[in-house]
């Protein structure tokens, strides 16, 4: 049976996409994010709107599951840390899974210097941000490398091979908003093939839901409105990791825990104005997750 991604652009990068492009337009510096890219990828009958404040509020305060547009923020500006830290210590290459309409090649180009970008999608959904790009006259870097594959059918390990992806190299690996998405014995497979490819020091940046959300417990803030809001979209979540159990995960891949952020952490850090007080709740089902390749 097809999947919906595999016949049209995905909807939860559309929606991802739209978060960023409301947030670099928000005046207050808890809510701005430097995808200033990203509203030049919205349609183009969308793109006037949201301009105005009252109609970003419709999609940020209304119609978004609670604290998932806050939750998108923080986890745009954590990753776009991780990224610009690994281009300031010249590693050798970054592979973005599940790329959907990932700006930050473009955004940091001129930081990027020999370190060469591969974003991994869909069909699909690549060639409607290829499409993007050319309309909106956007140059992209020689340095970043599109790869497209068909999961179901084409081989993950060929591909990279096939696309100059340097194995044992310093690398940072990133799986935003991914996942949740795949299934246990996918998720595995994606693991073992970044132990196999990475270089000593190499990173892995991802985000993960509880497994508790999805036995679907309610003890989270935002819990039901953005488990309504994904099973609506036709993308379900399959994977979650315990509570607690991180460090766990991250060992059988023969990497260690260097940073985790669950929501409290995030709202501290991105969402504190100067006195200190917290302005902005994240919804509490998901964590971020920076981890290193040490020595073999």
């Amino acid at each position: 049976m097809k999947r919906r991604i595999d016949t049209a652009t995905s909807r939860t990068a559309q929606m991802t996409c739209l978060s960023r492009a409301c947030s670099a337009l928000e005046k207050n510096p808890c809510y701005r994010t430097e995808d200033d890219i990203a509203p030049l990828l919205l349609p183009g009958g969308l793109k006037p709107f949201i301009h105005f404040k009252p109609v970003r509020n419709i999609f940020t305060k209304m119609a978004a599951p609670k604290g998932i547009y806050e939750y998108v923020i923080a986890r745009t500006k954590y990753i776009d840390a991780v990224f610009k830290d690994a281009l300031k210590e010249s590693f050798d290459q970054i592979l973005i899974f599940g790329a959907g309409f990932d700006t930050r090649a473009l955004r940091f180009r001129d930081i990027l210097g020999d370190t060469v970008v591969f974003e991994l999608d869909v069909p699909v959904t690549q060639q409607a941000k290829i499409g993007q790009y050319r309309k909106r006259h956007l140059t992209v870097p020689l340095n970043l490398k599109f790869i497209a594959i068909d999961f179901d059918q084409e081989c993950l390990p060929t591909k990279l091979d096939a696309a100059g992806f340097l194995k044992q190299a310093r690398t940072l690996f990133i799986l935003e908003g991914l996942i949740m998405y795949l299934q246990p014995e996918s998720v595995h497979a994606t693991f073992q093939i970044i132990r196999d490819y990475a270089g000593d020091g190499s990173r892995v940046a991802f985000d993960y839901v509880y497994a508790s959300v999805l036995r679907r417990e309610g003890t989270h803030f935002g819990e039901a409105s953005i488990v309504r809001k994904v099973s609506r979209a036709g993308e379900q979540w399959h994977f979650g990791i315990e509570e607690g159990r991180i460090a766990s995960f991250l060992s059988k891949y023969g990497l260690r825990l260097m940073n985790h952020k669950d929501s409290e952490a995030l709202e501290k850090t991105y969402f504190s104005d100067r006195p200190g007080h917290v302005i902005g709740r994240v919804n509490s089902t998901h964590c971020l997750v920076t981890a290193e390749k040490g020595s073999s």
